[in-house]
């Protein structure tokens, strides 16, 4: 659904869940004026699984990990970046078209200084809806702790800005959350006689992760 000024997708398939969501559409970062009195920056906060992981997954020690090739091979680099894809991922393709610069993952250490102001990419490969998606994969960062490094980051950006600038770049970012497809891939079809197939028929499974991405959209990070 959407209108002239506020955008609220949301598109739920078989394998995913895609939510996209904010507040006054356009190609320019209208919403919050940098100091440096140049320029105007929109924020941009990813959340969600492999689809839009850019490499926060580099920095755990983890399996869920695209850092060999042939990932990258279409990159502008050539070279695997953390992204699960040959090349651009979902949220660089939309940085791209409205012309904003791509957000860094929240784990690396080039995240700093004026970099924080065009937001973070908290995603991580493996997570899902459901908490015991990707057990396999043991240390990823999933969404109860995707929106406590955002918390974090919202702390890093008062540090550099203050409290009133920084909510002010927060209610006006633009948001993509990006979950589920890991649910039915690496959780109830992992198995034969997976936990979740044992417990619910495919149809059941489906309205409990609708339930419980509901929750999610209602939590306040």
């Amino acid at each position: 659904m959407s209108c002239p000024f506020f955008l609220s997708i949301l598109v739920v398939v078989v394998v995913g869940a895609v939510v996209i969501t904010g507040a006054t559409v356009g190609t320019n970062r209208q919403m919050y004026n940098v100091d440096d009195g140049s320029k105007s920056i929109r924020a941009f906060f990813v959340f969600g699984d492999s689809l839009v992981d850019n490499g926060n997954n580099n920095f755990l020690v983890t399996s869920a990990r695209a850092d060999l090739p042939p990932y990258g091979i279409d990159y502008p680099t050539h070279r695997p970046t953390g992204r699960f894809s040959n090349g651009l991922n979902m949220p660089d393709i939309i940085s791209e078209q409205l012309g904003w610069e791509p957000t860094l993952p929240y784990l690396c250490p080039d995240l700093k200084g004026q970099k924080l102001l065009v937001g973070a990419n908290f995603a991580s490969a493996g997570i899902g809806i459901l908490n015991d998606t990707g057990v396999q994969f043991a240390n990823i960062i999933r969404i109860p702790q995707q929106f406590e490094l955002f918390q974090h980051y919202q702390d890093r950006v008062k540090a550099l800005i203050g409290a009133a600038k920084t909510q002010q770049l927060v209610n006006g970012g633009l948001v993509l959350i990006v979950l589920g497809g890991n649910d039915f891939v690496n959780n109830y079809f992992l198995t034969p006689c997976s936990a979740r197939r044992l417990q619910f028929s495919i149809r059941e499974f489906s309205k409990y992760i609708v339930s419980e991405y509901r929750k999610i959209l209602l939590v306040k990070p």
